[in-house]
């Protein structure tokens, strides 16, 4: 896997979400009401998400779209590859 300049900002955004869900179990430990664990487990859902759609729009931004401009196997591969890659999003 290559690094693309958006890959630190996705990693920042994930070990953000990691220490927030540490804070959840903390939360759940403690006997928080599930209503305001809930509401930060749907943070962490949507940050997740976020990042993940990220990654994957740059990988088509910059992987896929590069492939796409070059003839035979490699734009047949990177097609089946766009048609994987989607049903992440």
């Amino acid at each position: 896997m290559s690094i693309h300049t958006s890959h630190p900002d996705i990693i920042k955004r994930l070990k953000r979400a990691e220490g927030h869900l540490k804070t959840i179990i903390s939360m759940m430990e403690a006997g928080r009401a599930c209503l305001e664990v809930s509401q930060q487990l749907q943070a962490v859902e949507s940050a997740v998400a976020n990042a993940k759609r990220a990654l994957i729009h740059d990988h088509i931004d910059h992987c896929l779209d590069h492939v796409m401009q070059s003839d035979g196997k490699e734009a047949a591969d990177a097609m089946r590859e766009f048609k994987e890659i989607t049903k992440y999003l």
